[in-house]
């Protein structure tokens, strides 16, 4: 299995947008996770830990609407044209590594494959064409 969706970054206000979505795509979050759920959040401002760290919205049979807020106490900033990426998700640990390093061979790898508090491996990289993208590798449950 392998899936390809977008991803939005917002500068603080991912709620309002996804409610705004789900307002006209209809449906529920199958995924709302706020940065205050993350490990390490105490340290954060508050205002900061009540914002979106990753929410989904089915939109779709086979497109998942994905998003986050921007947050500048990690060093954040949102950038004209880098306020998208696209995500893949696949079930096989072959392909994530194999996937990763091809889309980042030429590219910035901005963050390495490596193990999450929601999978197994997650990482980040813009392509040679100035793309991002996402991978996350979620074992299959037998």
């Amino acid at each position: 299995m392998m899936l390809l969706e977008p991803y939005l970054n917002f500068n603080g206000n991912t709620e309002q947008a996804f409610l705004f979505y789900r307002s006209v795509f209809g449906g529920n979050f199958t995924v709302l996770m706020r940065f205050a759920d993350m490990p390490g959040s105490e340290k954060m401002p508050e205002a900061d830990r009540q914002r979106i760290m990753h929410i989904s919205l089915p939109i779709g049979d086979h497109v998942t609407l994905k998003g986050t807020d921007v947050i500048d106490s990690l060093n954040q900033q949102l950038q004209p044209g880098d306020n998208f990426h696209l995500a893949i998700t696949v079930d096989n640990e072959a392909d994530i590594h194999r996937l990763f390093n091809g889309i980042s061979a030429g590219g910035t790898v901005i963050m390495p494959l490596g193990k999450e508090s929601w999978g197994e491996l997650f990482g980040m990289c813009k392509d040679k064409f100035g793309i991002q993208w996402m991978f996350n590798y979620i074992k299959p449950v037998k």
